[in-house]
């Protein structure tokens, strides 16, 4: 590790820190490009020992597919559920699931849920803490539970392996 990189660990984070800081202040003086300096040397070293090392992304043209394959999703799913909502209210079926996950980390893990809470009609409620569930209320349950959670794993769970090789 180099001397350079022990000052600045996180060098674009610096760089930004600075920006915005200078963005903040509406100027350009050197005091505040030196203050901001500082700020963007000082704050990553603070943060460096939290970080946490994540799943990086194996296939990032994978995630463009994805990303367009989920806003159809939802897309979709706020009409279904507009169509819902304003119907009788006996046909709303509301219910948890528990789907088994098969993922590698936390990262992959927290993209699943986050699209899972994205989508109209559906809320991550909880990941167990061995990681190996995650609990989700949908809106209107269908009768098979068990095509819910086909839908998650194979629409969504089974492109973010894919996307960090997990």
């Amino acid at each position: 590790m180099s001397v350079l990189s022990k000052i600045v660990p996180m060098p674009l984070h610096s760089f930004i820190l600075l920006l915005v800081w200078l963005m903040l202040n509406n100027t350009y003086s050197l005091g505040h490009i030196l203050l901001g300096a500082v700020l963007g040397i000082v704050i990553p070293l603070l943060c460096a020992p939290l970080r946490m090392p994540q799943t990086s992304i194996k296939k990032p043209l994978k995630l463009i597919v994805y990303v367009l394959i989920v806003l159809k999703d939802i897309i979709t799913a706020n009409i279904e559920v507009a169509f819902l909502v304003m119907g009788p209210m006996q046909r709303i079926k509301p219910g948890f699931i528990a789907v088994p996950l098969d993922l590698c980390d936390t990262l992959p893990t927290t993209v699943l849920a986050s699209t899972v809470t994205m989508t109209p009609g559906t809320v991550s409620g909880e990941v167990s803490s061995d990681n190996k569930w995650l609990y989700v209320h949908v809106l209107n349950m269908p009768e098979n539970e068990q095509e819910v959670i086909d839908l998650i794993k194979q629409r969504y769970e089974s492109r973010i392996k894919e996307i960090f090789g997990c």
